[in-house]
């Protein structure tokens, strides 16, 4: 592994008292504590009995270890190649989608990455991690796995560097502890540089002293736009990245707390909500300025889903972290990703189901059992639902 580039933060920045929050996720998210208030079923949000978003059931890889409490996920379509971040030591795991073989990518550790949040992988395969309260952006090679670079914002631990995304040679990342979102490059040099892309101070986005902030981000694919949720509040915003405006998405009365990764597939946003187990999906206008709430779903396989990565192909990748019992040590083992087909998007795929309006009653939200897993020598079939 080539040596280890440590970057000097280009400006210096005041944290914010962050001593719950850092206490929260210590604590792996506590088992019935919540990063938000709201409940599935609250009047004036729109509820869906939800479909079963795989026909077959889910694929689940499993992953190493006894203590990994996954949180991130990106894939290379060209290679089908997916890797997922460990927050419990910061070990990187790399996954075969066809072979269903998972193996280390870089031991828990190294590089001074012991812990490991948001990933990403761009077009000339380098692997970008955000390294959650050491405030470190470790950058690497996958083709052998050397260190190319890496950024400190010299915040630790009173940040906690969440999640990215890439536009061009340009890494945004989040800061759920801090009102910032942080831009990584790499220089002729080499060398990384991390710097205050965005600061909130003063804009839609209404920093909260309590709860997670900025979680998860997401590029537009013309590179004009960035999409950011808000945790605690369920806020999703909109972000001009030529001129930094920040601007609050309308909606519609749609719920986004506990939002933590997304994806978005054109129009299309796919949000996963961690603490409720479901996976919002909205429709956005053509200027990213509103959006329509289109359904939620959610799967038996999944525990404290964290993110999701979009294969190209229908499917999708979900991270099962099991923070919610990461306090009292005692995960269901293997922990797991899971492979599903998105709804209404795969031969046989259950039809989407169509939201209740706003201003309907309360609602459970009910899942379809999947019909009896096949049989797949790659991966493991989905077992009943774990209590």
């Amino acid at each position: 592994m080539s040596s280890r580039r440590l970057a000097t933060r280009a400006r210096l920045r005041l944290a914010s008292p962050v001593a719950v929050v850092v206490t929260l996720l210590l604590l792996g998210l506590a088992a019935g504590g919540s990063i938000g208030s709201a409940a599935q079923g609250t009047p004036g949000t729109p509820v869906v009995a939800v479909a079963s978003p795989v026909a077959a059931g889910a694929r689940v890889f499993e992953l190493p270890g006894d203590a990994v409490y996954p949180e991130g996920v990106t894939y290379d379509e060209e290679n089908g190649v997916f890797y997922v971040t460990s927050a419990g030591d910061g070990t990187i795991f790399q996954g075969d989608i066809e072979t269903g073989d998972v193996e280390v990518f870089s031991e828990g550790g190294a590089d001074g990455r012991t812990t490991a949040a948001g990933i990403k992988v761009d077009a000339d395969g380098l692997l970008y991690v955000a390294g959650g309260q050491t405030g470190l952006v470790s950058i690497y090679d996958t083709a052998d796995g050397s260190l190319v670079a890496q950024a400190d914002n010299g915040l630790a631990p009173e940040t906690f560097a969440n999640d990215i995304a890439l536009v061009g040679d340009v890494a945004y990342v989040t800061d759920s502890f801090n009102p910032f979102v942080d831009a990584v490059t790499i220089g002729e040099d080499g060398e990384a540089t991390i710097a205050t892309a965005i600061d909130f101070t003063g804009t839609a986005f209404e920093f909260q002293a309590e709860g997670f902030n900025a979680n998860g981000i997401v590029a537009t694919a013309d590179g004009q736009y960035l999409l950011v949720v808000q945790t605690a509040t369920g806020g999703l915003f909109r972000i001009d990245v030529a001129t930094g405006e920040v601007v609050e998405v309308d909606l519609g009365g749609a719920d986004l707390t506990n939002g933590d990764g997304m994806a978005l597939d054109g129009q299309t946003l796919y949000v996963v909500r961690n603490q409720n187990e479901v996976i919002a999906q909205l429709d956005l206008s053509d200027d990213f300025a509103s959006a329509t709430f289109v359904q939620e779903f959610t799967d038996p396989t999944f525990a404290f889903p964290t993110t999701l990565a979009l294969t190209g192909d229908g499917r999708a990748l979900v991270v099962n972290s099991q923070f919610d019992r990461r306090q009292t040590e005692d995960p269901e083992l293997p922990f797991t990703v899971s492979l599903i087909t998105l709804p209404g998007t795969g031969p046989g795929a259950t039809p989407v189901v169509a939201p209740a309006t706003p201003d309907a009653p309360d609602a459970a939200v009910a899942t379809v059992p999947p019909p009896a897993p096949t049989a797949n020598p790659a991966v493991s079939p989905v077992a009943s639902p774990s209590t």
